[in-house]
């Protein structure tokens, strides 16, 4: 039976627990699909309607995305788009899209585009006025947030660090001092080392998450320290998808006395503008005040 009592149009259907339904075809356009992290009870209607419906779905993985499409009955033509060939394919994509067919993007697992491929097809569709209606679902980003217990009024999605060891710690310098939550992706074999060299940088007293296979059977949430979370992670062989979560750096309070003396010697050596801006980057404090202190500074010393 379907949702209008009709048999299902061949190709156009989707299969929820032995049950089809039909699903209308699509307008014209781009739909970028979120699709289960883990827990294929994840899967929204929308979602299902909008596969089923389409004329093509973007897989960045055929044959991953093939277990998801077949459990839900869902026959529609699939193509694989993936990083190595996302420019080639979205000029074609363009054009058929532009003669008025609709065309569903998925990833691997979660919302595309976040650390997945699509970014550039959905540029050149916006470049050239087609449309593009993203489909909202699952993410391991929100998810893990949503579980972790750190402060979620602002956060900075980072996604994956580089994979080598100086380049990794240069990028975790550049975040030292951010006030807000972070949001790393990383691989099993390396989140060991990463932990490891967040903690270096950070700091190891700093509060951390390490949330795993989430929405899965052996979803965990291992919370702690970076330096106990570092050491606890050592002796362990990880597996599964890692999202590690860092609490943002506490705000210093600047001691009075410290940046004035640093201001007072910077005033000997470089103009009164270039030495509040470095004492201001270097104490986190407003330019402008660190500047006004300068006048002052400046006059004392004409005064004297």
């Amino acid at each position: 039976m379907t949702e209008s009592g009709k048999s299902p149009e061949a190709g156009r259907r989707y299969v929820i627990e032995g049950s089809a339904f039909e699903a209308p075809r699509l307008p014209q356009g781009l739909y970028p699909v979120a699709t289960p992290i883990g827990n294929l009870g994840d899967m929204t209607l929308r979602a299902l309607r909008t596969l089923a419906g389409a004329d093509l779905i973007l897989c960045e993985d055929t044959r991953t995305s093939g277990v998801l499409l077949t459990h839900f009955g869902i026959s529609t033509p699939r193509r694989a788009l993936h990083e190595h060939n996302e420019r080639q394919q979205a000029e074609t994509m363009a054009e058929r899209i532009a003669g008025g067919e609709a065309v569903a993007l998925i990833s691997d697992a979660g919302t595309p585009l976040i650390s997945d491929p699509g970014f550039v097809l959905v540029r050149l569709l916006r470049d050239q006025g087609l449309p593009v209606i993203p489909i909202p679902g699952a993410s391991s980003v929100v998810t893990a947030l949503s579980g972790a217990g750190l402060p979620t009024d602002a956060f900075t999605f980072i996604g994956f660090l580089p994979s080598k060891a100086g380049a990794r710690e240069t990028a975790l310098r550049d975040l030292a001092e951010r006030g807000e939550t972070l949001v790393f992706f990383e691989s099993p074999r390396r989140v060991t080392k990463t932990l490891g060299a967040m903690a270096g940088v950070f700091g190891s007293d700093r509060q951390a998450v390490v949330a795993r296979e989430l929405t899965k059977a052996h979803e965990t949430f291992h919370t702690g320290t970076l330096g106990a979370l570092a050491e606890g992670f050592a002796d362990q062989t990880v597996r599964g998808e890692i999202v590690i979560l860092v609490s943002g750096a506490e705000e210093r309070v600047a001691n009075p006395d410290e940046w004035r003396d640093a201001l007072t010697v910077r005033l000997n050596d470089v103009p009164l503008k270039q030495a509040a801006a470095e004492i201001a980057e270097a104490f986190s404090l407003p330019r402008r005040d660190v500047y006004q202190a300068g006048l002052e500074l400046k006059k004392g010393k004409r005064g004297g």
